[in-house]
């Protein structure tokens, strides 16, 4: 049997009181001889730490991220596709029930064999559209954005400028279109304007706004702080101008894609426009109708694509939770 070492109190207790200070003195030099713990090092700690936060063979924080935003996705994706599947079964039962001529309304079974007929043409004239569609977009979003932020910094730039917007807006671009023509040519630059035109009223509007709606305390803060204009800009103004910004987005989208197919119209020997005024012409109704398709497949890609940037970007905005 090892026999037990002693401990101070065991000392204390059984020692006079004149020996208690040599054993209390000599307690530091006895226990300094025995071995000490040794303590942990920090990546010792961190190897832990991942161990335990990242067990092995667990899913790691990637996969894990991945697999809730496919499975947010399916699920934001199973409504509307039960909704088609309903709409598209209800126009074909009435199609064949009541016997309606192709020419005047063509079932949706006509419309895809139409658009798998000759696939190559609606890929490259979605294709085309969507070139004019995101050019315009571009030149009438980034212009508007550029003027908005003018326009936040001076009320007399806004008094002055905004009735001209307004024109803008209100005047009918199937009126303009003819001008541009005349003025641009044939080429891709009147397409491009039209959809800028069309884009350009919201994106302002939305910009100026959200410019100005900042906090009145922290822009007191900048203040105090001396911060220059493009600081406020730059750490305050523009933030709090995205979600503006997105929701100005999410409406100039759809009206980009209408301003090119209206300029395709006008003048264009390609883009949905140009296949949209051949198949009228040749009473092409399943034709007229999968160039339809190919715009709203267009559209609502383009609205996904933007919804996974904001919600991205925006994911300290109150637009962004799931209530």
């Amino acid at each position: 049997m090892t026999a037990r070492h002693p401990d101070i109190a065991d000392l204390l207790d059984g020692a006079p009181r004149a020996s208690r200070h040599a054993v209390v003195a000599a307690a530091p030099r006895a226990t300094a001889t025995m071995p000490r713990r040794a303590e942990p090092e920090l990546a010792d700690l961190l190897d832990g730490t991942v161990e335990a936060i990242h067990p092995p063979g667990g899913p790691r924080r990637g996969s894990a991220s991945l697999a809730a935003w496919l499975s947010n996705g399916v699920r934001a994706a199973v409504p509307p596709l039960l909704v088609a599947m309903l709409v598209l079964g209800a126009w074909e039962a009435w199609i064949r029930a009541r016997e309606v001529p192709e020419y005047l309304a063509p079932s949706p079974t006509a419309v895809a064999d139409a658009l798998l007929a000759d696939p190559t043409r609606f890929l490259g004239a979605g294709a085309v559209s969507l070139q004019h569609a995101l050019g315009g977009l571009v030149l009438g979003a980034g212009s508007a954005f550029l003027l908005g932020v003018a326009m936040a910094h001076s009320r007399r730039l806004e008094r002055a400028i905004y009735p001209f917007a307004l024109l803008v807006k209100v005047t009918p671009i199937v009126a303009v279109a003819p001008l541009l023509i005349i003025w641009l040519g044939f080429g891709d630059g009147p397409k491009y304007v039209v959809a800028g035109l069309i884009t350009f009223f919201p994106m302002l509007v939305n910009a100026v706004t959200g410019l100005r709606s900042i906090d009145v305390a922290a822009h007191d803060y900048f203040r105090a702080m001396d911060a220059s204009r493009w600081q406020v800009l730059r750490r305050l103004r523009l933030p709090a101008s995205l979600p503006f910004v997105f929701a100005a987005l999410r409406i100039s989208i759809p009206l980009a894609l209408i301003g090119a197919v209206v300029a395709e119209w006008m003048s264009a020997d390609s883009g949905v426009g140009q296949l949209i005024v051949i198949a009228h012409g040749d009473y092409d109704t399943p034709a007229l109708f999968g160039a339809i398709v190919v715009l709203a497949v267009i559209g609502v890609a383009l609205t996904a694509a933007l919804a996974l940037v904001e919600r991205r970007m925006l994911f300290w905005h109150e637009s962004a939770r799931e209530w």
